[in-house]
């Protein structure tokens, strides 16, 4: 009985490891339970070899995908798209009334096996006959070699007929299609008829190609078309528009003014910002002039203290890391900070800083000495940071032995110089320069009176003093005075910082 099912065409599903094999059944041994296919395909590809054989503990999944009427040839090589079954593998059997054949309706649309999709005028009352002599197949024989087989289970890709343009990879074919095989397999051919192993494998020379195209040539002729036509809108003939590379305004617009800040005095020192607008500096007389007269039109001490510790602050906490440092994740690296400071304007300057810079989570050691008597903004101050977490200390040997992240200097003042003589004001420089942290000087002295400590960075507030060496990196903030304060006093102001309030300087 084993020879009823030569011939038939069958797909094989052998796991994942071996994938799925189709083909037509050329022999299969009762004895050691095998099956061989000839002119098999391995997932829709034609395999090398004639034919491969299977044994049933390899296989997982079968297909009976076409069995053959007597008068089919067995060694046909298209696989028809008919899908079939046979008791237990999904399809419904029955027998006619005459006995003579069966019926096999097109089986129930499952997970594993393709479903097929027949064309939309064939939907109707399609079926298959199969002859009498395939009825007669023992059910023993059937069971007994169908189990090993289990369950059923389509294939990808058969035959390259199976990528017609025309039809569906699965579509079912019917019996009579009304197509001849020899125009079909002709359109097939016609279509994907080509040798893989004839397509070149060599990459294309896009640099060769490229030489071909003269550029040159291509432009002058466009350019004399243009002339001789005169479809150019503007300009004469001889003359090529104006061409702009990518970082140039192409509408028009005045000169840029980068001196825009004139001062009556020139002190022979000048500083330029990143933007190149040039920033002269001023001396002391007249800096002090300025707020004279910003103070007398209501610029008070208290609003430029508080404006000059806002962007000490801000300029003191981007060099402390800025976000990266301060965030709720970054606890465990609170920054700490030495403010030392001095009795005078540029001490409650300091103490200013330090308020906003304690509001902002950062451990502030204020170092202030003692006096009997203090100044009112000194006082107020010290009054409103001993609200805050920040600490206060008198004596050097209360600031930290090990090193801090930032020290702000405000030591020094611009009248008073006998300040350096005072035994607080050494121990506090001995301190400083010892303890090997980044000083930030704010509105230090002019480079006449240089200061005791050396500064990585120092703030200028309005306009810059001539600073010496020492100084460091120079900033400038904007402590809010008015244009007209300037031009009061005889400068030709215009502000510098456009969006910051704190802007670095270079030097020319």
């Amino acid at each position: 009985m084993a020879t009823d099912w030569l011939g038939s065409i069958v797909s094989i599903n052998c796991g994942d490891s071996l994938g799925v094999y189709q083909g037509r059944v050329s022999a299969v041994d009762q004895i050691s339970q095998t099956i061989s296919l000839t002119r098999p395909f391995h997932n829709g590809v034609k395999c090398l070899v004639p034919e491969v054989t299977f044994r049933a503990g390899d296989i997982t999944e079968l297909k009976i995908l076409q069995i053959p009427s007597p008068g089919d040839s067995k060694q046909s090589g298209d696989l028809q798209h008919t899908e079939l079954g046979i008791p237990g593998i999904g399809c419904q059997v029955g027998t006619n009334q005459n006995g003579t054949g069966k019926l096999l309706k097109k089986p129930t649309s499952s997970s594993s096996a393709p479903q097929a999709i027949p064309r939309r005028t064939d939907m109707k009352n399609q079926e298959v006959v199969i002859s009498p002599q395939q009825q007669q197949c023992s059910k023993s024989y059937m069971d007994r070699h169908l189990e090993s087989l289990n369950q059923s289970k389509g294939f990808r890709r058969r035959h390259n007929s199976w990528s017609s343009s025309s039809r569906h990879p699965n579509q079912v074919t019917p019996k009579k299609s009304g197509l001849k095989n020899g125009q079909m397999k002709s359109k097939d051919d016609e279509c994907f008829g080509d040798d893989i192993e004839e397509i070149p494998d060599t990459d294309f020379d896009f640099e060769g190609n490229l030489a071909l195209f003269d550029k040159a040539a291509v432009f002058e002729e466009i350019d004399t078309y243009e002339r001789r036509s005169g479809t150019r809108s503007r300009g004469t003939p001889n003359e090529r528009p104006a061409r702009y590379r990518h970082d140039e305004n192409i509408l028009e617009s005045e000169p840029v003014v980068y001196r825009r800040i004139v001062v009556p005095q020139n002190t022979n020192k000048e500083f330029c910002t990143d933007s190149g607008l040039v920033v002269p500096s001023v001396s002391y007389e007249l800096h002090k002039k300025v707020l004279s007269v910003a103070e007398k039109h209501g610029l008070t001490l208290e609003r430029r203290l508080e404006m000059t510790g806002v962007c000490a602050s801000q300029m003191a906490l981007s060099l402390l890391g800025g976000p990266n440092r301060l965030n709720p994740k970054n606890v465990h690296q609170r920054p700490t900070v030495a403010l030392l400071c001095g009795p005078h304007v540029k001490g409650a300057q300091g103490i200013s800083c330090g308020r906003h810079l304690s509001n902002h989570d950062v451990h502030v050691i204020l170092f202030l000495p003692n006096f009997v008597k203090m100044l009112e903004s000194i006082t107020n101050e010290l009054n409103l940071f001993s609200k805050t977490q920040g600490q206060q200390v008198s004596s050097v040997k209360d600031l930290p032995d090990t090193p801090v992240d930032l020290v702000i200097n405000c030591l020094d003042c611009h009248e008073n110089a006998f300040l350096r003589d005072q035994p607080w004001y050494k121990a506090a420089v001995d301190w400083a320069n010892q303890n090997r942290a980044p000083v930030l000087s704010i509105d230090p002295p002019m480079s006449e009176m240089e200061q005791g400590i050396d500064a990585k960075w120092s703030l200028a507030l309005g306009l810059p003093l001539p600073l010496g060496e020492r100084a460091g990196r120079v900033y400038l903030c904007d402590i809010g005075i008015p244009q007209k304060v300037f031009q009061e006093v005889g400068i030709n102001y215009h502000s510098p910082f456009g969006c910051k309030f704190v802007i670095p300087l270079h030097s020319t």
